[in-house]
Parts: structure tokens; sequence; C-alpha cells
């Protein structure tokens, strides 16, 4: 898979409506998700105990928290397109985020990007990105959202 190339705000511009690509699949681990616990302080047994999740849980194997599926999106963001020029990226904000599937320890995940809008302001690129993180053999996605970057272009 190549890379996206993104040189200018006019090249931005050019890819809305479109999809921009795929991220490779990355396997979650149970070593992530419990340094993901560590960090947040959130170690809910469903998370860090396998054990008791496959006795006990409705998955019957732990699962990873949704915010650690979240954070990798700028990893898998990193995949799919490279954007020159800029003096600085800023993580804005998140809409309509909903996660519909938990992920299971040891499952994969990929990121899926279609850029919705993008927006000059005052020569900081606005860019509204619907993001689907897609669990291999699962046609239900992890999560979806609109994910809002700024790009400050030189």
């Amino acid at each position: 898979m190549s890379k996206l190339i993104i040189n200018s705000f006019a090249e931005f511009e050019q890819h809305v409506g479109k999809e921009l690509g795929a991220s490779d699949y990355l396997k979650v681990t149970q070593q992530q998700i419990n340094q993901f616990a560590d960090a947040t302080l959130d170690h809910q047994w469903i998370h860090t105990d396998p054990v008791r999740a496959a006795n006990e849980g409705q998955f019957k194997s732990t699962i990873a928290h949704g915010y650690l599926t979240l954070s990798l999106v700028p990893h898998l963001w990193d995949q799919i397109a490279e954007v020159n020029n800029i003096t600085m990226l800023v993580n804005y904000g998140i809409e309509s985020l909903r996660f519909n599937q938990p992920v299971l320890v040891d499952q994969e995940v990929r990121l899926r990007v279609t850029l919705k809008a993008i927006t000059n302001l005052r020569g900081i690129a606005k860019t509204e990105m619907q993001v689907t993180l897609e669990i291999k053999d699962n046609p239900k996605p992890a999560f979806t959202a609109t994910i809002v970057f700024l790009y400050h272009f030189k």
C-alpha cells in the first residue's frame, strides 16, 4: 500500500468526498491493553483479567478499552497519508463517535478514512475525516467517527 502524499491545501481539497485509503491491520495485544489500563487508571477486569473474562465475560476474552482503539487513529492515519509543508497538526475534535463492536484481545484492526470536508480558516486547513475502525473478519466496525484535524500549512 502506498501513502497518499499531500503537499498543499489545494491538493488536500481535491480529495473531498473521496476515500483516502485504509491502513494496514494492527493486532491489539494484551500487553497494549494492560499498558493502556496503567496509563488511564482503568483496570476494569473485562480489559485486564483474561481468566475472569474467559469465565465470566460476555465475550469470553478480554476486550480493548474503547478509548484505546480510538487512540490508535494517529498511528493508523500516518500509514494512510503524508501531509507535507505543515508547521503543525492539531487534533481539534471528534464528532459523532459511536463504539459499535468491542475489539477482543489479539484481534486485528485497521483504519479506513474518507475526507468529508476541508475548510480554509485563514491559512489553517480544517479537515473533517470520516473514519471507521474495521475489525478483521468482522462485518461490524469497532467504531465510526468524524475526526477533525487542523493542518497549519507553511
